[in-house]
């Protein structure tokens, strides 16, 4: 019966230890960083860093929402912004995903690459990431 208890309380404190770790990994505040093409070559330069915490979990929110397609895009032009998720813990190490950002030529949708998966957002998702990233409306570009 004492190994029993014994049994029960190491697995309810490893448990605990797993669920503590878990959440702090998914809370660890990430900001996001922006390159911006330069005239018409494949040449980018640092644009901006988006820090707020809420802008970073709405981005990632609208890029896990998307109906990504699974398919390895090809461009006519370079992408128009670039941008990639950043730990701003630097003792978290992860892969970064690099998207690769054009606005579509009515300049009223956004097209996306990231990794092997492509996606076009609506006009308001598409408004919504462009602010999100550039700090810019869509309709003014």
């Amino acid at each position: 019966m004492k190994t029993f208890k014994l049994l029960i309380s190491l697995i309810g404190i490893f448990s605990m230890l797993l669920v503590g770790c878990s959440n702090e990994i998914q809370n660890t505040e990430q900001s996001i960083v922006v390159e911006k093409r330069i005239g018409d070559e494949n040449n980018y330069e640092d644009f901006r860093e988006v820090t707020d915490n809420e802008q970073v979990q709405k981005l990632l929110e609208i890029l896990q929402d998307a109906n990504w397609i699974n398919a390895k895009a090809e461009r006519v032009n370079p992408p128009d912004y670039r941008f990639a998720f950043r730990f701003k813990n630097p003792n978290i190490e992860a892969k970064a995903v690099l998207y690769e950002l054009s606005i579509t030529p009515n300049k009223d949708k956004v097209e996306l690459i990231g990794g092997n998966q492509y996606v076009r957002l609506d006009k308001n998702k598409s408004a919504e990431l462009f602010e999100i990233v550039t700090g810019e409306k869509l309709t003014d570009q």
